[in-house]
């Protein structure tokens, strides 16, 4: 059983990169092989629409044709058993890298056909993790949980199946008072931070649990 996570976050030891490491332990407490991946260690870009893997008889067709840092990646989702991204939320989006590695991980294994057809030869578990600034309270009235759901919705039908964290109001700096950020009860999102947080941690644990115990 192997399991990979792919850190869409420039910070490695924060919040998006604790919630992938106690996904990790967990499917680590069953046994599972398991890895993290960090985007920003990585040079490159996402789809450059050059449709070499929808090419006829083509010698990437399937598959990315373009060939740099996030390549080796792409070939090791091949032989894993379950995927977990994750990502902040940036103006309303996952970050830039985590969108551009999702370009070019999804889009060769789908099929322009009446079927809706993909490529990618099994099933396997996938999970999405989100962590934002906002309260849950802004989730819907932002139109998160539509934008989410759509990734979901994608990543179930490439890989089989999906699930989503979604962790909300999270605390951004070390020291609020360094930064202008008088938008925030600096207080209380420390309260939260040492109550909820660790629950959150919780529940990314239980995820890699499942998707290492399940398979």
């Amino acid at each position: 059983m192997k399991v990979l996570a792919v850190n869409g976050s420039a910070r490695k030891t924060w919040n998006t990169a604790t919630l992938l490491n106690n996904a990790l332990e967990g499917a680590a407490s069953q046994g599972a092989e398991t890895q993290l991946v960090n985007l920003y260690d990585l040079n490159y870009k996402g789809c450059i629409s050059c449709f070499s893997c929808k090419l006829k008889d083509g010698k990437s067709y399937g598959k990315c044709a373009v060939k740099d840092d996030l390549t080796p990646v792409l070939g090791q989702i091949e032989s894993i058993d379950a995927l977990i991204l994750g990502s902040p939320i940036y103006l309303g989006e996952i970050t830039g890298a985590m969108r551009s590695c999702l370009e070019r991980l999804v889009f060769p294994y789908i099929v322009y056909d009446p079927d809706h057809s993909v490529l990618f030869k099994k099933k396997i578990r996938t999970g999405m993790i989100y962590t934002m600034g906002v309260p849950e309270s802004r989730l819907k009235e932002s139109g998160y949980q539509q934008r989410f759901g759509f990734y979901e919705a994608l990543m179930k039908r490439v890989f089989g199946e999906a699930e989503s964290l979604i962790v909300t109001d999270t605390y951004q700096f070390d020291d609020y008072s360094k930064y202008v950020s008088t938008l925030f009860d600096a207080e209380a999102k420390k309260k939260r931070r040492e109550e909820e947080f660790p629950k959150d941690c919780k529940k990314a644990f239980d995820m890699g649990v499942s998707f290492a115990s399940e398979g």
